[in-house]
């Protein structure tokens, strides 16, 4: 039988200077007439300079949640940050007033949405929208703005930009709409992006164009990027670490290279396991047993113990902290909120 992993941890290391946002034991409620709801359940992560960290996870893992938090866009009540501290460039920005927020978000950091139909307004030309952000934040008259809108909607590939910066988000297709949320996150050229799920509803090679631009302006600023999605084959080429969230909290985090060549999560591997691939046709597709959890009622132990292949008894009693992972042939820093990552990395 196996036996649990060590409950002995190595102490986090301190954050490299480069270090743009750290996440602390973040915790968010939802406070509904059914219950509350514990959608953020001790977040730690962090990101530099010119690093992409892709947050992984199934739907209500609470990705977007988190990065709500980040932003300060959160909806306050039902929504309530319970504890923990968000450093951006060392300063916390939980402890700032609405309007000292109000100034770092779309100058230092921005956020491209999932939806770019929903996120833009339907009776602002695009070019008003984009040059809002120099209006408001730069001081600029509306005419010098408009200009600047020109040039971000042609710095991301939009063409006719001269003609088509007085049109409306509904005359552009899809992929179109997400270049300009992406222009328009990187008007002030922010430190620090986070784009939640920007392919989702594009279709494959319209996915693969957004993600090349993404990375592209990314290199060019040397900007820190959180890549929030649920598709394992979008991260595979852009990032750099990847963190893998189930029920609220980071189940794993590890270098994207060795997450994909040795997961040591049961979650993860069932994530990579469910991934469609040419040797397998005419095979039946991978799937995780069950659903994930009521964030209401949360089981004890391991979140993931009841669909988890792997689950004894320790499991359904104790929550397992982020083990450090060491094994041979990784080189690089791992951990894994499992009692059993051993026997995980050798299955």
């Amino acid at each position: 039988m196996a036996t649990p992993a060590s409950r002995a941890t190595a102490a986090t290391a301190p954050p490299p200077a480069s270090t743009l946002l750290e996440v602390r034991d973040l915790r968010v409620e939802f406070h509904t007439r059914d219950g509350v709801a514990k959608a953020v359940n001790g977040v730690d992560y962090a990101v530099a300079a010119g690093e992409t960290l892709a947050v992984l996870g199934e739907s209500g893992s609470g990705k977007s949640v988190t990065a709500q938090a980040v932003m300060g866009i959160l909806d306050v009540p039902p929504g309530r940050i319970t504890s923990g501290e968000i450093l951006f460039r060392g300063q916390d920005l939980l402890k700032l007033k609405e309007e000292e927020r109000r100034k770092i978000r779309g100058a230092d950091m921005a956020m491209i949405f999932q939806d770019a139909l929903s996120s833009l307004n339907p009776v602002l030309s695009v070019g008003d929208q984009l040059g809002e952000m120099f209006v408001v934040h730069r001081g600029m008259s509306r005419k010098d703005a408009r200009a600047k809108a020109v040039e971000l909607m042609d710095r991301v590939r939009i063409p006719a930009a001269r003609e088509r910066v007085t049109q409306y988000p509904h005359q552009f297709s899809g992929g179109m709409r997400q270049r300009i949320m992406i222009a328009m996150a990187m008007a002030l050229e922010p430190s620090l992006i986070i784009a939640d799920e920007p392919t989702t509803a594009l279709d494959v090679t319209v996915q693969a164009q957004v993600m090349d631009l993404l990375a592209e302006l990314q290199r060019e600023l040397h900007m820190g990027l959180i890549l929030i999605t649920h598709d394992l084959g979008v991260v595979a080429d852009v990032a750099d670490r990847i963190a893998v969230m189930y029920a609220g909290r980071i189940v794993e985090t590890a270098p994207v290279h060795e997450i994909y060549r040795a997961p040591a999560h049961p979650y993860t591997k069932g994530l990579l396991e469910s991934i469609p691939r040419l040797d397998q046709k005419g095979q039946d597709l991978f799937a995780i047993k069950g659903l994930p959890p009521n964030l209401m009622d949360i089981p004890p132990g391991c979140a993931f113990n009841p669909r988890c292949p792997m689950a004894q008894d320790v499991c359904r009693i104790e929550d397992p902290p982020l083990f450090h992972v060491t094994y041979e042939g990784l080189t690089a820093e791992r951990r894994s909120a499992c009692h059993f990552w051993k026997e995980t990395l050798r299955g």
